[in-house]
């Protein structure tokens, strides 16, 4: 099956949140996200509508329409509030919200994705980004091992999982290419 790799346009506010629901509802969610399908069912359209409008995310879409899974790309500069885990020290973007259907696991889509994903950050003048970087729960060993093998190495700085401070979060991250 082909999928098309493309970003999330305004206006499909409802895919983002059925997909987002369908990714808090994952055996992996208490691990793989920072809030809980409890928190996002509840939310009015508008917060859909703006998540749809305010981010670059990138999806999967399927021929049938069906959004096999996605990854959201911040853009965050040293010294600007609105960046989590450790601050930004240099101009980069930060990879959350990842997420794939189980079925659509093991695909290739996913490296699709990031590929996606990188190319954008890669291409950015305004700010020049240096780096991409990632979180992944200690415990989160599959998800890891893609990162790692799409590039992403550990950088040494861990976090407190959000809500859970007895837990830790790796800083993964890939410089930019050399031109």
């Amino acid at each position: 099956m082909e999928h098309l790799i493309r970003t999330v346009r305004p206006d499909e506010w409802e895919k983002v949140k059925e997909l987002r629901l369908t990714a808090l509802s994952d055996p992996a969610a208490p691990i793989a996200f920072l809030s809980t399908y409890d928190e996002a069912v509840v939310q009015p359209d508008e917060f859909w509508q703006e998540r749809a409008r305010s981010s670059t995310s990138f999806i999967a879409e399927g021929p049938d329409g069906e959004w096999a899974g996605n990854v959201t790309v911040l853009v965050e500069l040293p010294g600007v509030d609105g960046s989590f885990g450790a601050p930004a020290t240099v101009p980069q973007t930060h990879l959350v919200g990842v997420f794939m259907r189980p079925e659509h696991r093991g695909t290739g889509l996913t490296e699709a994705l990031f590929r996606a994903a990188l190319d954008w950050s890669w291409e950015r003048s305004e700010p020049c980004v240096s780096r991409v970087r990632l979180y992944v729960h200690e415990r989160n060993d599959r998800a890891a091992g893609l990162y790692r093998k799409l590039g992403f190495e550990r950088t040494g700085v861990t976090v407190p999982m959000e809500g859970d401070p007895s837990s830790l979060e790796y800083e993964m991250a890939v410089a930019r290419p050399a031109l």
